[in-house]
């Protein structure tokens, strides 16, 4: 088994092995392999998904071969599904490829118990009937659904799924977990052992920050009533109080300390996204419950008994100066109460699945470790019914959009977009499809944006000119550049939600090609 672990080293290093192993696992069903459709599956297929299925009944005609790589001109006159399927296989032959000549549309509305045997759906180019019906059968066979459309120079990518937990959210900037301002018994000892005021100067200049913070706190608490420092004015002091302790001037330890200060005074206990989790519902478990939900009942147990009102430790600390013995000696110090908190959590976890039905061991050591490790980055996401988005949108949010000179095009994109699909159901093609009726178009367009705006409850709101006119120069077309972005960006997506790690975007997402802008509607 070398040979993939070779074959995927770079993205490994992103998402491990538990997550290559998620993908390898997963059925991925396309609907519509044009150009949108093609790249967003050409880059999970380079990726090594398990299997896909290509679903398209339209033939290779000669308008294809302009925006879409995948096909050639051999393939003009056959099926535009088969010859999609052949292109992605020839990139990874580990990924199990097939193809079924059907309109997509047909499919959803005879057999909506196709789309039961796929672990996510990407769904492209479908106009707004058809994704309302699909995003109903997905929701109630529990399968992930991604919405992917390319318009001219815009595009929209949205991810529709009942609820989407993730344990390794890895954000981009988050404050280590040392305690500084709250030490347990152990750290406070281990500090205690360890004297500032030693005049061996290579000692001195060798006691790694963690400890100069946690004495220093307390040094400074027992002269200010047992609080720490919460002013401007108190933090500055606090600054003065460890530079004052050094020997030399070159002190690295100390100069480290007085950058980390801040992770001192940063608030104790769960912020408020992890509160949020903790105070859902959902953490009354019972055995329809995910592991996930057990585990987050575990957590809120042990963040109001023995974690005293804080998570699991992590137990890892950042590189500092220090000596050796003393940095592994620190470092031993909170991986053994990391490794505590863990079996306590695990314990917890095991007691739950039990008082609920289910086997003890059917969450393994392997996710509560992870879980532990993880419990001050976990996230929810929730994404209402494209259907409720569609007929009731979040008024003040769609108001505020319209009026909002940054988010004024992108909201004016996704209005006509609505247009354009609901022109399409009246007249039978899409606005400015056809040469030689641009004018007549451009004015159904407007009257067709303006009866929706209505039907949503924002009469009077203008859009642009320039935008219905632009709106019905695309004449419904796909180009290749849009689609190889939005595509890129789908397929971002579909790797978050099926790795479930990183944290997939919330809303409806906008890309504008005229101004190069990407934005999140929250409607």
């Amino acid at each position: 088994m070398a040979e993939p672990k070779v074959k995927y080293d770079r993205q490994l290093r992103i998402w491990g092995e538990q997550g290559q192993a998620a993908l390898e696992k997963a059925s991925i069903c396309l609907l519509n392999c044009g150009p949108t459709g093609s790249e967003t599956l050409k880059n999970l297929v380079l990726g090594g998904v398990g299997s896909i299925t290509v679903v398209d009944g339209s033939k290779v005609e000669v308008g294809d071969l302009g925006n879409n790589f995948m096909v050639d001109e051999a393939s003009v006159g056959q099926s535009k599904a088969k010859c999609v399927c052949a292109f992605l296989q020839e990139l990874n032959d580990a990924v199990k490829a097939k193809f079924i000549e059907e309109h997509p549309e047909e499919l959803i509305e005879t057999n909506p118990s196709f789309f039961s045997q796929f672990t996510l759906v990407i769904a492209t180019q479908l106009v707004e009937d058809s994704m309302v019906k699909l995003d109903r059968i997905c929701r109630e066979g529990n399968i992930i659904l991604l919405f992917a459309r390319s318009y001219g120079l815009m595009g929209l990518v949205r991810i529709s799924v009942k609820e989407h937990t993730v344990i390794e959210s890895k954000p981009d900037h988050f404050l280590d977990d040392l305690r500084l301002n709250n030490p347990w018994p152990e750290l406070r000892r281990f500090a205690e052992t360890i004297d500032l005021n030693t005049t061996d100067a290579v000692v001195h200049k060798h006691t790694p920050y963690i400890i100069i913070l946690v004495k220093l706190a307390e040094e400074w608490a027992n002269t200010h009533g047992g609080n720490l420092p919460s002013t401007r004015e108190e933090k500055r002091q606090f600054k003065d109080l460890i530079k004052s302790k050094m020997i030399t001037a070159d002190e690295e330890n100390y100069k480290e300390a007085v950058e980390a200060s801040y992770k001192l005074f940063s608030p104790q206990g769960t912020g408020p996204n992890l509160q949020k989790i903790i105070d859902d519902s959902c953490t009354e478990v019972d055995s329809s419950s995910s592991d996930f939900w057990v585990m987050v009942a575990a957590l809120k147990e042990f963040i109001a008994n023995e974690g005293g009102g804080e998570t699991p430790l992590e137990g890892s600390i950042p590189d500092m100066t220090s000596s050796t013995e003393l940095y592994i000696n620190l470092q031993k110090t909170y991986q053994a109460k990391a490794e505590a908190d863990f079996l306590v959590m695990e314990q917890k976890v095991r007691n739950l699945l039990k008082k609920i039905g289910r086997d003890p061991a059917s969450i393994s050591k392997a996710n509560i470790k992870s879980f532990c490790k993880n419990a001050r980055k976990l996230a929810v996401c929730r994404y209402r019914l494209i259907e409720d988005e569609f007929n009731s949108p979040v008024q003040p949010e769609l108001q505020k959009y319209l009026i909002d000179e940054d988010y004024g095009t992108a909201v004016g994109l996704y209005i006509l977009l609505r247009a354009a699909d609901r022109f399409a159901a009246n007249y039978n093609k899409f606005p400015g499809q056809f040469d030689g009726e641009m004018d007549e178009d451009i004015s159904r367009l407007k009257t067709t944006a303006v009866g929706l705006l209505n039907d949503l409850g924002c009469n009077g709101s203008a859009l642009s000119e320039d935008l219905i006119n632009e709106m019905c120069r695309y004449g419904a077309s796909e180009l290749h550049a849009v689609a190889a972005f939005v595509g890129g960006v789908a397929s971002q997506e579909v790797i978050k939600l099926i790795t479930r790690q990183f944290i997939p975007m919330s809303g409806t997402f906008i890309f504008n090609g005229i101004d190069h802008k990407s934005q999140l509607l929250l409607l």
